[in-house]
């Protein structure tokens, strides 16, 4: 069983994106400026449709609170759009990173903590939205984590996700043959690979490349890294079954990725996307 001990490590060692731009300190010498200028320049070149996005939602006025942190990219971007911003993250590197920025930025904000999904540390009702990009589908105890978003959320306000697509080209091709497949011949052949291949191929011998290969543990070890503790993947069917509280209103799919598969920028993004958004509403 996966806890949030395991994540919060993980997340803590290898915070969100340095492993492609660069360590804040090692690299950028604890340059928080120019650091941040080089994620979010990564971060909204390759993945721009987080800006598209967020312009689709009304964050004017808004009591937000964002679950889930990284970097802060997201963070400003919600400020900036008029929203009046709380954040809570598992790890106390992204919270003092965020500070950081926001500071630099000169950005104003409510509220900035430590702190669980599965126990936020807020009053009842006390938001109009709760926006989460890339993080549930992290928490294994989501029904726990819906709950406590429920009770935070106003009765009329709206819970906006980003989540890991199953009907996509990435889950359905990548993710289930193309890497698969790839990571047992290299491993059966003894073909020599540098990088992340050779972390996989590492943990691939150390735990057994069958058990390795089996879907309930690769889907963890093929979404964000072979570190990775946790990740799931959802759909319509599965989203209901998690966040039983809320109602869906509507859903969309956005960013044609499935490494190592060369569709980048493709179109067909709507059907088999990897970002499956969501916006749902608090049940009565």
């Amino acid at each position: 069983m996966i806890d949030e001990v395991q994540i919060r490590s993980r997340w803590e060692s290898i915070p969100v994106g340095e492993n492609i731009v660069g360590s804040l300190h090692r690299d950028f010498g604890g340059d928080y400026r120019t650091f941040f200028e080089a994620y979010d320049h990564w971060l909204y070149e390759s993945q721009s449709h987080i800006l598209r996005a967020l312009n689709q939602f009304d964050w004017k006025g808004k009591r937000v609170l964002e679950i889930g942190l990284g970097q802060g990219s997201d963070s400003e971007q919600l400020i900036q759009r008029g929203a009046l911003w709380s954040g809570i993250d598992l790890t106390r590197e992204s919270v003092e990173r965020v500070k950081r920025r926001l500071a630099i930025r000169n950005l104003p904000f409510d509220c900035l903590a430590q702190g669980s999904a599965v126990d936020l540390p807020f009053r009842d009702r006390c938001f109009d939205i709760v926006y989460s990009h890339g993080v549930l589908h992290h928490i294994p105890e989501i029904k726990r984590a819906q709950e406590e978003i429920r009770r935070v959320l106003a009765s009329d306000g709206r819970l906006i996700i980003m989540l890991y697509a199953r009907n996509s080209l990435n889950y359905l091709v990548s993710i289930r043959w193309v890497r698969r497949i790839g990571l047992a011949l290299i491993c059966l052949f003894r073909i020599p690979v540098v990088g992340i291949y050779s972390e996989h191929k590492r943990l691939a011998r150390e735990l057994g490349l069958r058990h390795y290969l089996k879907m309930e543990n690769f889907i963890h070890r093929s979404t964000d890294g072979p570190n990775n503790p946790y990740s799931k993947v959802y759909d319509t069917k599965t989203i209901m079954a998690d966040f039983p509280a809320f109602e869906i209103l509507r859903t969309f799919k956005l960013w044609m990725h499935a490494p190592p598969l060369p569709v980048h920028g493709l179109p067909g993004e709507s059907l088999f996307g990897w970002h499956l958004w969501v916006e749902l509403k608090p049940r009565p």
